[in-house]
């Protein structure tokens, strides 16, 4: 492969070429010069887009496809072209498919399953087998075939002293733990966040309580025990605080927060429409605005688009008996640029990668070419045109957006949306 990417300004605080725009010719998968108006004896492959703009490429926390046991919803290889079409060189994929990734044969699965994509797929194991939350799984073993973290997806343990045996065992591996907060008894049988606009539509409520409990029993439980956890997806101003006041006291914890949970509230469950019934649920303009401080003070570490593909019998439904999930891969960068100043954006969808243990390419030469093509500058709306995912189950249709991704270079290649 050999490629030129012409006039780009490249967006990268720990590249000495930030806020420069140049040639980047790339040469098997390696960036070999950087500088203005590169010669091109060889004939290589150009690419010049209009207003072009480069970063490291984007990483996603928190991905759901389906595959194995659910390809109605998504398969792994189009899931892994949307993410591409969408600007991110690699995902870390959730457990919640069928059978539940909670043993070595199934990280295998997945990741024989990738091979051969630009985008790179990072197996998170479930933490629990079935994540049922009741007997550890084979963490070490899943470690060893490539599992990245181990958490069950959207569930919350109710059982401490499995997550403490499992932040203590993991200490072996340098394993990260993820710990979604919901407490189950304080949710109870709710479906939107307890307030105002639930009170009014009649629908059962899920107070702040229930997710900023159980952050800070787990946060107890993590100065216990030490090692590394991640709290994924939280929504509210207090589990905002929590955290900041844990890291302060030198808790090695970290956090993300959804792009959904950055640029909806729950009034959009006026019209009771179930592509808004998310988990956890969308909380009050207060909680939104508190996420989007603490994501600019350095609190949330990273942003995620949580996409979750559901087919259409589980969405079409009354709004209690509807499953909980949106997509978002393809919506994520052009939400995040009408909320946030681009490089804040791109910070949030790169600095994951340290969590998880992903190594990091800055745009330098001599560094593998891991990287995202955008335009920050067009205006538009998020319509279904633009979902490439099987499933179309977007909480965000219809909004405004910011900004094009263009596509990716990585792995030896170029995918363009």
């Amino acid at each position: 492969m050999k490629l030129i990417i012409r006039d780009a300004k490249i967006i990268d605080s720990k590249s000495p070429f930030h806020n420069k725009t140049a040639d980047i010719l790339i040469v098997d998968g390696f960036i070999k010069k950087i500088g203005t108006s590169l010669p091109n004896p060889d004939k290589a492959d150009e690419v010049q887009l209009d207003n072009l703009h480069v970063s490291q490429g984007w990483f996603d926390s928190s991905v759901s496809f389906g595959e194995p046991g659910f390809e109605d919803r998504e398969t792994i290889s189009n899931g892994l072209n949307v993410a591409a079409k969408s600007g991110f060189t690699a995902i870390a994929l959730q457990p919640n498919s069928f059978p539940i990734i909670d043993n070595q044969s199934q990280v295998n699965f997945v990741l024989n399953k990738a091979q051969g994509f630009a985008t790179q797929l990072y197996p998170i194991g479930a933490l629990s087998k079935e994540s049922a939350g009741k007997d550890m799984a084979e963490l070490y073993d899943m470690k060893k075939a490539g599992a990245v973290a181990f958490g069950d997806y959207n569930k919350s343990l109710d059982n401490a002293n499995l997550l403490k045996i499992a932040l203590q065992y993991v200490q072996d591996f340098d394993g990260l733990v993820l710990a979604f907060s919901q407490d189950e008894n304080i949710k109870g049988n709710g479906v939107a966040n307890e307030g105002i606009v639930s009170t009014r539509l009649g629908l059962k409520g899920i107070p702040n309580l229930a997710e900023e409990l159980q952050i800070a029993r787990n946060l107890f439980l993590l100065e216990y025990t030490g090692g590394k956890l991640h709290i994924p997806t939280i929504s509210t101003k207090k589990s905002v605080q929590l955290i900041k006041e844990a890291k302060a006291n030198g808790l090695n914890v970290t956090c993300s927060v959804a792009v959904h949970h950055l640029v909806l509230t729950d009034e959009k469950l006026e019209g009771f429409d179930t592509r808004y019934k998310v988990s956890p649920p969308l909380r009050t303009e207060t909680d939104r605005k508190a996420l989007l401080k603490g994501i600019k003070d350095g609190t949330i570490d990273m942003i995620t688009s949580d996409h979750n593909p559901m087919d259409i019998e589980h969405k079409k439904m009354e709004f209690d008996g509807a499953k909980n999930g949106t997509i978002g891969l393809e919506s994520a960068f052009g939400a995040l640029m009408t909320v946030l100043p681009l490089e804040t954006v791109i910070d949030k969808l790169t600095s994951g990668k340290t969590t998880f243990s992903i190594e990091i390419e800055t745009i330098n030469e001599g560094s593998k070419a891991n990287i995202t093509l955008f335009n920050p500058e067009p205006k538009g709306i998020f319509t279904k045109s633009s979902i490439l995912s099987k499933s179309k189950n977007s909480a965000l249709l219809g909004t405004e957006i910011n900004g094009k991704v263009y596509g990716i270079v990585n792995q030896g290649k170029l995918i363009l949306a």
